[in-house]
């Protein structure tokens, strides 16, 4: 029986599992490498869906989406790991055998992203992991590279040796205010993705 398996699971199975990345613990609260928490952060409070701690090591609420094509809302499981972000992939396994999660392109994960100005929004389905450890721990796990990312630009830092600095440090509170606008976008691009499917998403959010 492979990882993407309804019979894997108990129960009904979710539509949609939406992973946001980011490190355990006050010290990393509201850092750059956690604007994928505070994504879902912010859709559980939209879809009064509280998160609480689950067996799969990660806060987990169970959301319903409105739908428009369909006559029941769809079933989303919000999630982020309590796990360290470089070993992510170890939660998003079990949650996938837990929700019986059909395939990787059912998978959303919000992820910052260096290679994006602070406050730039931009979705990819599948491809590279640009070396981000939490997207390659979770390609290992899943074996697949195939699951959908939503990713917030948190820029660059002023050179390489400062890289984990910057995106563990607190954030200045201009910038702040920036990422704060582009968590709300994320959510609504997620919102896009499990309503109108990642194509229509990218349009309206890649034309803002």
């Amino acid at each position: 029986m492979g990882l993407f398996d309804r019979r894997a699971g108990k129960g009904a199975p979710f539509e949609w599992l939406v992973v946001g990345l980011g490190n355990p613990g006050p010290k990393y609260a509201r850092s750059r490498h956690n604007v994928g928490q505070e994504c879902v952060d912010l859709l559980a409070e939209r879809h009064d869906a509280p998160l609480k701690a689950g067996r799969d090591e990660a806060l987990i609420g169970e959301a319903r989406f409105p739908s428009e094509s369909a006559a029941d809302p769809t079933r989303v499981a919000l999630a982020f790991p309590i796990t360290f972000m470089n070993e992510s992939g170890r939660s998003v396994a079990k949650m996938v055998r837990r929700f019986r999660i059909e395939a990787p392109e059912q998978i959303i994960v919000v992820q910052d992203e260096l290679d994006l100005e602070p406050g730039v929004v931009r979705l990819k389905a599948g491809g590279g992991l640009a070396g981000h450890n939490g997207l390659r721990s979770i390609a290992q796990h899943l074996k697949t590279q195939d699951f959908l990312r939503v990713r917030i630009g948190v820029g660059k830092p002023p050179s390489k040796e400062r890289g984990a600095g910057h995106v563990l440090s607190q954030i200045p509170r201009r910038q702040r205010d920036e990422l704060d606008v582009a968590i709300a976008v994320a959510a609504d691009a997620v919102e896009l993705i499990v309503g109108e499917g990642i194509d229509a998403a990218m349009r309206d959010i890649h034309g803002r």
